[in-house]
């Protein structure tokens, strides 16, 4: 009797652990996982009602008064002819009732489409996206400890690993192809790259205004033709239109202005810099970016009344013992956090930078610099979250591990923007009468607990949860080491976003593509 009811409860674990490893086996819907794309954030709020107030007022003054200087000669017809009106000083300045009229007709709820309509994301409330972006000139070998300069081949790689991370919902392309030396050529081949890694939404950026035609051409065949690429624009354009503090960036905005001629989204872009470039208080940073985007606005607007547009308060902070960028700072988080309030003010779609490690490697402080921004930033119900993975040294190296790493980080920040769902069955009074009462005295194998563990719980894929004692008998695996195999393992995969044949010949004759065939 004594010797057979140890052997009865261990059977019972058995097959509690059995259930359990087969419930995690079995795929689940897409609308039954833990955690996806555009679940809906918000209920992080740092700045006040009032202090939303103050910003979008201080903003408004700061559009009357100061207004912004070094619109193209094309730029200030559009905004003149909309209501601005131009100084003898020759900057723009824009009334609170302009500005409130082009925020009445602005694109709401605008969808940014994949190739594959399955990475289509809807922007829409605080629904969050996380996703890559940058223009890091190095890539960091983990391997080696080193830097050493981004190629096509890189980009290319990072597409790819990123079409297979579930956690990642769109690829803004992360890296400059330093090995193209000309600059039409490496927009040409950025295009290239992506669209032919992944299928999830991509965003891009122009070099110079000429070369936008010529790259629409190459868009325009990926498509199946300009009325499929206008049906669904897959691509997106990432715009630094402005350079702070409050210059129209000219070159960026003629960029800007021929996208949206072919009909591409475009992301206003204002990267200020707090203590540099920006004011050095987090809120006078965020009325500065405030104030530009809703310009830019503005600017969209008068030109092409609802086109879809991006709100991209994308302030930095400056370490300011010495004036670097600090992309993994708190203050970074704060700010990231605040422009996400701003947007939902205006109901606009909006996105800003989270995710930046200041660190040089996959370590323990990319960790947490990782972390901190990127879940303040789902909280704060952030729509697009760029340059969420793969960032290092203050977005001045890109790391394919670190990429995969975060997405195992980012499910984790997903589940928090989830946030906790009360019904009368997850309160689990009649659970707890069962269990306690007249069961186990434990939940490990009930009914409930069987069937919330998919759907409910997100567990890492590479993160370490066993004992000491497993870790060891499993010849104590590395994190990093794990990375570095699953990147291996992503790469020797078959390209699922490949171009058929036909089509990558015939952009092979007609393009100058540096990436091997």
């Amino acid at each position: 009797m004594n010797e057979a009811a140890p052997a009865a409860a261990s059977n019972r674990r058995a097959g509690g652990r059995a259930a359990r490893h087969a419930l995690r086996s079995a795929p689940l819907a897409e609308d039954k996982r833990p955690v996806r794309p555009g679940l809906p954030g918000g209920r992080y709020t740092p700045l006040t009602e009032a202090g939303v107030a103050r910003i979008h007022e201080a903003a408004l003054q700061v559009l009357e008064e100061i207004g912004l200087a070094d619109a193209p000669p094309s730029g200030v017809e559009i905004m003149t002819g909309a209501g601005a009106v131009q100084g003898a000083d020759g900057r723009l300045r824009f009334s609170r009732a302009l500005v409130e009229d082009m925020l009445a007709i602005a694109a709401r709820d605008i969808t940014l489409h994949g190739r594959d309509p399955r990475h289509d994301l809807k922007l829409s409330g605080t629904n969050v996206h996380y996703g890559t972006a940058g223009a890091a000139v190095h890539v960091v070998d983990a391997e080696r400890r080193e830097y050493r300069d981004s190629t096509v081949q890189d980009l290319y790689d990072a597409a790819r690993i990123a079409d297979r991370l579930d956690n990642i919902h769109f690829f803004q392309r992360a890296m400059v192809c330093r090995d193209i030396p000309d600059n039409f050529e490496m927009d040409l081949n950025t295009i290239y790259a992506c669209c032919r890694g992944t299928t999830k939404h991509v965003g891009v950026s122009f070099t110079e205004p000429g070369f936008v035609d010529r790259a629409f051409e190459m868009i325009h065949a990926i498509a199946g033709g300009e009325a499929e690429w206008r049906a669904r624009p897959f691509i997106s354009n990432s715009n630094c239109f402005v350079v702070p503090p409050l210059k129209f960036a000219t070159e960026s905005c003629l960029v800007m202005e021929n996208c949206i001629a072919h009909g591409m989204p475009v992301l206003l872009l204002s990267a200020g810099q707090a203590g540099a470039t920006a004011p050095a208080p987090i809120a006078g940073a965020i009325v500065q970016a405030v104030a530009e985007c809703l310009a830019g606005v503005v600017y969209v607007n008068a030109l092409r009344p609802g086109h879809p547009a991006i709100f991209g308060t994308w302030p930095f902070v400056s370490d300011l013992r010495t004036g670097a960028m600090s992309g993994g700072s708190g203050e970074q988080a704060l700010l990231t956090a605040g422009c996400a309030q701003m947007h939902r003010f205006y109901g606009l779609p909006g996105g800003a930078a989270a995710g930046i490690a200041d660190a040089k490697l996959p370590d323990m402080q990319a960790g947490w610099e990782q972390m901190c921004s990127n879940v303040m930033a789902g909280l704060s119900g952030l729509n697009m979250v760029y340059e969420a993975a793969g960032m290092h040294a203050s977005l001045l190296g890109f790391c394919m591990e670190s990429l995969i790493l975060g997405d195992d980080l980012i499910g984790q920040a997903l589940r928090c923007v989830r946030g906790i769902e009360v019904t009368e069955d997850s309160v689990s009074v009649e659970v707890m009468r069962q269990v306690c009462l007249s069961g186990p005295g434990h939940y490990l194998g009930s009914d409930q607990t069987l069937g919330l563990m998919q759907t409910d719980y997100i567990y890492p894929a590479l993160g370490d949860r066993t004992s000491p004692k497993e870790w060891v008998e499993k010849d104590r695996p590395d994190l990093l080491a794990k990375a570095i195999a699953k990147k291996q393992e992503l790469l020797a995969a078959p390209v699922r976003a490949a171009f058929a044949a036909d089509l990558d010949a015939a952009l092979r004759a007609r393009f100058p593509i540096h990436l091997p065939a």
